[in-house]
C-alpha cells in the first residue's frame, strides 16, 4: 500500500497492485483496475517511486527472512 495526497490535502492510501494507470492531466489522475479514478498532489514520478518504494520493502522483508 503507498500512501498519497488528495488536493485537498488529506491523505489517502491505496493498494499500489490495483494502479492501471497513472496520467498528469494536468493534476495527476490515478486510474485503478475497478475504474475508479482520483487526483492526488503527487506528481507521476513520485506516484512511481513510491510504488517502487513499496516493492522493494517487500522483496527485502521476504529475503530477509521476516
Amino acid at each position: 500500500m503507498i500512501t498519497l495526497h488528495r488536493l485537498d490535502g488529506k491523505m489517502v492510501v491505496v493498494n499500489s497492485d490495483l494502479i492501471e494507470f497513472v496520467e498528469p492531466i494536468p493534476d495527476t489522475m490515478i486510474t485503478l483496475t475497478s475504474g475508479n479514478k482520483f487526483i492526488v498532489r503527487e506528481s507521476v514520478a513520485d506516484v512511481q517511486q513510491a510504488v517502487v518504494d513499496f516493492r522493494r520493502s517487500l522483496f527485502a522483508e521476504v529475503s530477509s527472512g521476516s
